[in-house]
Order: structure tokens, then C-alpha cells, then sequence
């Protein structure tokens, strides 16, 4: 009856069962033998040298990605819908030192080339205006649409001639892969993007996500930003442990292929009422407030969106007998 966050899912086995395995005395902070084993574990990943870090949350990778890619001075171009500009509380501005954000638009909270220039060309070049320095994108985007190869690359063809890092803000980046069926490094270094904020506790998680530089040179600095900002937890090895429990056997694609199957049994039901295309494990419908009204009155627990509009968002526990009776009530509206 749970449709509100994939956040507040349950943590999956092979997690809890790693950090069992792991409760044992080793070296302190990131020294131990699992954070060691990161670098190689993403790297077989994405089929590229990469450096790993882990962080304990979303907004702690975000913002410290976005820290390695612009100075104090600078500006990162991202969608006025992105979880940077509208969730954060100010951390990527916080992180950076002070960067400021550059609102662009874009249809499903997607940025598109056309309008990532456009947002860039309107900043005149000279110590009175911040100069530009990364951009922004997120995949599956808060309307949970997905960005393919193709449209990171575009966009990455905007960034590039600028002499601007592309970050990828993948809070539910497995949930984007799942539907797109492409190698990891298809969507990510292969098509331009520097740096990758890699969720995992949405998708079977506890308390870890991870930071991977496609430009290992860009951790260097970013290791002393970590613990400069409280986030080197002493005992790292627990935040390892999950990141490497989730890769092993690709743990982590077939939960989000299982929440994605979800939601696609939800958007069957829906029809018209859709608003946006179903591509990741995010469901947004037209409902009056009667009809949520009725739907929660069943005992079923969502977020209210934009007026008339509500989303729905389902996990990697979720069973198809689990989103039945959602999907019957509301084909019954």
C-alpha cells in the first residue's frame, strides 16, 4: 500500500547480510579492504578506469560532484525542476563554496541541447557575470523520464566546446538503465559525462551511495572535500560493504528492473490519466483531490504533486501482487 518513496523501501538481504560479514575489526575510515576494492568493482562496472568514493547520501554525492567540476565563482547550468535547484536546502551552492545555479527548461524536467545553450549563451563573458562550468542533468529526471545515449551525448556536445564538466545526477540511475538496456557506460562516460552520483539506497540500499569519477584525477581533490565537510565516516567499511553487495551479480539491476516493472503495471492501468511517459519506477497521474481522497481512503500512500496531479513511485520489494490492488483501484476511478 506504500507508493509515497522508493526511499522509504526496505533495505534487501544481500545488504544486511554484507554488513554482517564486515563487522569485524579493520583498518578505520576509508582504508579497509572493501573501500579498496571500490575503484576495481566500478571500474569492471563501466568498463573504464574510474574512481569510487562512497558517501552517505545523495545530496552529499551530488554536491561534492558538483564541487570537483566548478570553483566558488562558477555556475552549473541544471533543469529548474532538478533535485539540486528544488531538494537540496542550498547544498550544492553550500559544497561549492558558493557556485551559483543556472535554470534552464525542458520538457519531463529534461534538459534538451537547444536549451542548455541558451541558458549558457545568455552569460556574458567577464569578472561581472559568473562564468559557467559544469551542467547538471539527471537520469531518470524527477518526472521520471530517462535520457537516452544519444541525448546525454547532445548534451554533452554543448558542454565540451565550452570547456564544461557534465555531471549525472543518478539518484535512481539503475531504474535508467534497466529501461534502457545498455551498458552502464553507454549513458555515462561514453557519451561525455565526467562525474556520476550513483544511488543506491532507493534501490535496496541502506546508507551508502557512491561517487564515480570518470576522470579519476578529479577525486584527488574531492577526498579532502569529503572529510573536510564531516562526511569520511570512521567506520567505512559498512558503507563499502553495500556498494559491493549491490554490484555483486548485478544485484542492483534487477531491483530496479523489478521496480520498473512496477510501475509499468501502474501506467497500464492509469491509461489517460498519464502524464508523463513511464520509463522509470515514478508514476504521475490527473486526479482530482476527490479521487486521491478515495484512493488514500483505501489505505494507499502517495505524494501530491502539481494541482490535479499526484505521483506514485514503486520499489525493488514490491511484487506484481503488491501493485494490483493500486493499479485495480485506479482503473476503478
Amino acid at each position: 500500500m506504500r507508493f509515497f518513496s522508493d526511499n522509504a523501501a526496505p533495505v534487501c538481504s544481500q545488504v544486511l547480510d554484507a554488513l554482517a560479514r564486515v563487522n569485524v575489526l579493520d583498518t578505520a575510515y576509508d582504508g579497509d579492504r572493501w573501500s579498496q576494492q571500490l575503484d576495481g568493482a566500478f571500474s569492471d562496472l563501466f568498463d573504464t578506469q574510474v574512481r569510487a568514493l562512497w558517501v552517505p547520501s545523495g545530496t552529499s554525492a551530488n554536491a561534492l560532484a558538483l564541487a570537483a567540476l566548478c570553483p566558488p565563482h562558477g555556475s552549473v547550468v541544471c533543469h529548474r525542476d532538478a533535485h539540486i535547484q528544488n531538494d537540496e536546502c542550498g547544498a550544492p551552492e553550500f559544497y561549492t563554496h558558493g557556485a551559483k545555479l543556472l535554470l534552464a527548461d525542458g520538457p519531463g524536467a529534461k534538459l534538451t541541447p537547444e536549451t542548455a545553450a541558451a541558458a549558457l549563451d545568455r552569460i556574458p563573458n567577464g569578472v561581472h557575470w559568473v562564468q559557467p562550468h559544469a551542467i547538471s542533468i539527471t537520469n531518470a529526471s524527477e518526472y521520471g523520464l530517462v535520457y537516452t545515449p544519444d541525448q546525454v551525448a547532445a548534451i554533452s556536445e554543448v558542454a565540451k566546446p565550452r570547456g564544461l564538466g557534465l555531471h549525472m545526477d543518478g539518484a535512481r540511475f539503475a531504474n535508467a538503465v534497466a529501461h534502457l538496456d545498455c551498458a552502464p557506460g553507454d549513458v555515462t562516460w561514453r557519451a561525455g559525462v565526467d562525474v556520476l552520483s550513483f544511488g543506491f539506497v532507493k534501490n535496496g540500499g541502506m546508507s551508502a551511495e557512491a561517487l564515480v569519477f570518470f576522470k579519476p584525477e578529479l577525486a584527488d581533490a574531492t577526498l579532502y572535500r569529503r572529510k573536510r565537510a564531516g562526511l569520511l565516516l570512521s567506520k567505512g567499511r559498512y558503507l563499502a560493504a553495500q556498494l559491493l553487495a549491490m554490484l555483486e551479480g548485478d544485484l542492483w539491476l534487477a531491483n530496479a528492473r523489478a521496480a520498473n516493472e512496477g510501475a509499468r503495471l501502474l501506467a497500464e492501468a492509469a491509461g489517460e490519466r498519464l502524464v508523463h511517459p513511464v520509463e522509470a519506477n515514478e508514476v504521475f497521474l490527473k486526479v482530482s483531490a476527490d479521487e486521491a481522497a478515495s484512493l488514500r481512503g483505501l489505505g494507499f500512500d502517495f505524494y501530491d504533486w502539481a494541482a490535479g496531479e499526484v505521483r506514485l513511485v514503486t520499489s525493488w520489494d514490491q511484487r506484481a501482487e503488491d501493485i494490483a490492488p493500486l493499479a485495480e483501484a485506479i482503473a476503478k476511478l
